[in-house]
């Protein structure tokens, strides 16, 4: 025992505890978003298998999207009053163990229960990670700490796909969620013995349990009828139900939270210009990047015909650039701060977006490959100076409830765009693709009849997870998926 706390102690020191805290928070977070892409290239080999119908494929995603959309600004700031630490643990504890159970599903009533309970891990992990950091590093390398952190994330975005189609084509779906259990026990040892626990000593242990309460019904309804508004119809009544409860309910909390003395939300971050800018930006640039993927998928699959994969491979050129990008801007943060780089990154992206708006259906991929750097260039300008400025931006004590508003507000942007782009795909699509792509049969026929919006559905679903694999397995999950694929029903879709 003695001779194992020796070696402890050589080996993580006081000096670079920090930066095995760093890489106990990236390995996990690495977990988290591998298993987001790598899940969705799957979904047709579990249908398959547990003999799933398309609303429980439709659901594996939504149960796990669902909870972590709604929880997460609760468990950051569950984090800063009991532990952040210690809520890591238990996220980690939680996603490891979930994954091992759904990996020995019988049914597929058990996947989606146990992808809700994911998703609750994955809430707990996403704001605890980044308030450890921000804990963990001063001021003047938190940016290169949490520019690091970024790029693994879209590192594990980049071979999610390539992953997920390798062991779901040669060892078996099941494969993709055992690979979490060992992740989890190599990041929860080192995060044990590299991380100090942290907490917001400034308030009272006591939990605002009706805030929680108004915020989780809140969020629920206004998550799902994004989730939901494409299949239900914008003006149905349950979408317009959805709406009326999200409004009373965010609402009567923002009511709660201004008068009770230990809110759960702190609502003088949004007095705070530099933070209420940068959750502004985080909404918009996620809701411009899911948008685009979420077009483009349908538009190289659909018009160009590439398979999923193939599509997957196509948007590496964004992934890569993010990669590379994530840490050397979060290192210019440092030094310059974030405006100049948020300014010139959401240029870029709007360059980026105008270029792609540009294709016609007789465009290739030599069309699209600029759009897609540019994106690549301007997202990773943005996002890693964008969340430097958020933590920054409030007192150390409150990270854990930064991180959780900061991740809340790029998540329902993800959200909102690529629901807002499959309306206007549902919309438009019906009334003007067969002139747009005269090739194709003006009638479905049987064999290419399906459920209607399948595409626009599976996208909103999966906002949590780039739009292109998301939504090209939900789309070969139905069951005319055991033949070749017919343009007109999806890009009708």
């Amino acid at each position: 025992m003695a001779t194992a706390a020796s070696r402890k102690q050589r080996l993580i020191t006081e000096e670079n505890s920090r930066w095995w805290t760093l890489g106990a928070m990236c390995f996990a977070l690495f977990m988290l978003m591998l298993d987001n892409t790598v899940v969705n290239v799957a979904l047709p080999s579990i249908q398959r298998d547990l003999h799933a119908s398309l609303s429980a494929l439709e659901w594996t995603v939504n149960a796990y999207t669902l909870t972590l959309a709604v929880l997460m600004i609760t468990s950051g700031r569950l984090g800063d009053i009991f532990g952040r630490r210690r809520l890591f643990l238990i996220g980690v504890t939680t996603f490891g163990l979930s994954s091992l159970v759904i990996g020995f599903s019988p049914d597929d009533a058990v996947l989606i229960g146990f992808r809700a309970v994911q998703g609750i891990g994955a809430a707990c992990m996403m704001p605890a990670s980044l308030a450890i950091i921000t804990q963990s590093f001063p001021p003047h390398e938190r940016g290169t700490a949490i520019g690091t952190w970024a790029g693994v994330s879209a590192l594990a975005l980049a071979i999610g796909p390539v992953l997920g189609g390798f062991l779901t084509q040669d060892v078996n779906w099941r494969a993709i969620f055992f690979i979490n259990p060992p992740i989890a026990v190599i990041a929860v040892a080192v995060t044990l013995f590299a991380a100090h626990e942290s907490r917001d000593e400034t308030v009272s242990r006591r939990v605002d349990y009706v805030g929680i309460g108004l915020l989780t019904v809140g969020l629920t309804a206004l998550v799902l009828s994004l989730i939901e508004g494409n299949s239900w119809h914008w003006g149905s009544g349950r979408i317009i139900a959805l709406w009326a409860i999200a409004a009373v309910a965010l609402g009567a909390f923002l009511v709660v939270e201004a008068r009770i003395r230990a809110p759960m939300l702190d609502l003088g971050f949004f007095r705070n210009r530099t933070s209420a800018g940068v959750n502004l930006v985080g909404f918009i640039v996620s809701f411009a990047l899911f948008a685009q993927f979420f077009f483009l998928t349908l538009y190289m699959q659909n018009v160009m015909h590439l398979s999923p994969l193939a599509t997957g491979v196509r948007f590496l050129p964004t992934t890569v650039v993010l990669v590379v990008l994530g840490p050397v801007s979060g290192r210019l943060t440092d030094r310059i701060g974030p405006r100049p780089l948020m300014t010139v990154g959401t240029l870029i992206v709007a360059i980026s977006i105008y270029i792609e708006s540009r294709i016609t259906v007789h465009s290739g991929y030599i069309r699209l490959l600029p759009g897609f750097v540019l994106m690549g260039i301007g997202m990773g300008l943005v996002m890693s100076p964008m969340t430097t400025a958020a933590m920054n931006a409030v007192d150390r004590t409150k990270a854990g409830a930064a991180s959780g508003v900061l991740s809340m507000s790029r998540m329902v942007g993800s959200t909102f765009g690529v629901a807002v782009m499959g309306a206007i795909v549902t919309t438009v699509g019906r009334s003007k693709i067969n002139q747009s792509l005269p090739q194709l049969p003006a009638t479905p026929t049987p064999s290419t009849r399906g459920p209607p919006a399948t595409a626009t559905r599976s996208s909103a679903r999966s906002a949590a997870a780039p739009g292109p694999a998301a939504t090209t397995a939900r789309r070969r999950s139905s069951p005319r998926s055991s033949g070749p694929s017919s343009p007109h029903s999806e890009a009708a879709s």
